[in-house]
């Protein structure tokens, strides 16, 4: 329980704070599924835009504080080499 009034602001902005990144972290954990199963399947056009879904949710997650920069750059990087082991088209002409 806050005691005074800064104390209960900063409760309440912490509240939609991670209220906020809760959504984006969700949103991101999907677009990697999503690219990670579309890339499994071999469908490249599918592949393609879901890969590049997943990197840019990442990047945008990153940037906005809801996951640590290193932990962005690691995921896509391990991304990018799942679709070139499995399929060099997906990353051509991005």
């Amino acid at each position: 329980m806050a005691n005074t009034r800064q104390s209960t602001k900063r409760a309440k902005i912490e509240k939609k704070r991670t209220l906020k990144n809760q959504i984006n972290r969700s949103s991101t954990k999907s677009a990697v599924r999503d690219a990670v199963a579309a890339i499994a399947k071999g469908d490249v056009k599918n592949a393609k835009e879901a890969y590049l879904d997943a990197v840019k949710a990442l990047a945008k997650a990153a940037s906005k504080g809801a996951i640590p920069a290193g932990r962005a750059a690691r995921k896509i990087s391990r991304l990018t080499l799942l679709a070139k082991k499995t399929k060099a088209e997906i990353l051509a002409s991005k």
